[in-house]
Parts: structure tokens; C-alpha cells; sequence
């Protein structure tokens, strides 16, 4: 089986996701529910591996 990597969308991410168990909001794919919703919170993203993210996660 093959993993199919994206970017998140969030604009300031530089996160690589598995499109398979992204966030997705209408047709763009996120890191994380944070990245999704803008981080409007100023809530991390909830996911470890991402920890290069310059948007917090």
C-alpha cells in the first residue's frame, strides 16, 4: 500500500500529511482541526509528528 502525502493548506504550514487521515473542509486537506479552523484559538494542532510547523502545530 502506497501513502499519499499533501500539504496542509493552512497557509503558514509546512506540514506533509497522508491525504487518508487529513481534516478535510470542503476541498482543501489540513494537518489538524487547529490548521483547519485557523487556529482561532490559538490552540497547537493535535498531532506530534508535526512539530516543524510554523503555525503552531
Amino acid at each position: 500500500m502506497t501513502t499519499n502525502l499533501v500539504r496542509c493548506d493552512c497557509p503558514p504550514c509546512t506540514c506533509s500529511i497522508e491525504e487518508a487521515t487529513a481534516a478535510m473542509y470542503g476541498n482543501k486537506l489540513f494537518c489538524s482541526e487547529a490548521c483547519a479552523t485557523a487556529h482561532i484559538n490559538q490552540e497547537p494542532s493535535n498531532s506530534a509528528e508535526h512539530t516543524e510547523c510554523s503555525c503552531g502545530c
